[in-house]
């Protein structure tokens, strides 16, 4: 999924969605940590995030995925679905550089889609997430996009709840 892009001149809205690869892994660990400790004050570490360093085996397997945005070939965002079983995911790491937010660039709404489109092929019933209290734009996002606020104990009993997580939404798919 991407984009067109204009020849002439580079366009920030141009952007493609690819699979993640170990090539990414840097960029991908040093973006997320940025927006979760420097942005939001969340006190999260990259140790605290085993999952950042083995992306294959912990996302990529099953009805998982995990997915970069790229501008000119630079990580600017990523999302991953993470198999909890059952055909259900949890939405997890959807991160936008700050530049690229908004309805301008559309990133993030190009990877929630995409990672929607996957489920669907995969035949995923629920798509549920965890999130802080002071992502208030992202709380708002998923809203827009069709995900419904639910209660901690409405969570698939197979959901992984991290410590961070005090607000929680899920998307059904069927």
């Amino acid at each position: 999924m991407s984009i067109k892009q204009d020849n002439k001149k580079k366009d920030p809205r141009a952007h493609v969605i690819l699979e993640y690869t170990e090539e990414y892994q840097n960029e991908v660990i040093e973006m997320i940590s940025h927006i979760q400790t420097k942005e939001y004050n969340v006190a999260i570490t990259q140790e605290d995030q085993p999952d950042l360093f083995n992306v294959k085996n912990f996302y990529q397997t099953g009805n998982g995925n995990f997915w970069v945005a790229l501008y000119n070939n630079k990580v600017i965002g990523t999302v991953s679905l993470l198999d909890i079983g059952n055909q259900q995911v949890a939405l997890r790491k959807m991160f936008v550089k700050s530049e690229f937010r908004g309805s301008e660039y559309k990133v993030a709404n190009t990877l929630l889609n995409h990672a929607i489109e996957w489920a669907k092929e995969k035949s995923v019933k629920t798509i549920s997430l965890g999130t802080t209290p002071q992502f208030l734009a992202a709380h708002r996002f998923y809203e827009k996009n069709g995900f419904i606020k639910i209660d901690m104990d409405q969570l698939p009993f197979n959901f992984p709840v991290l410590s961070v997580d005090k607000m929680f939404y899920q998307f059904r798919l069927a």
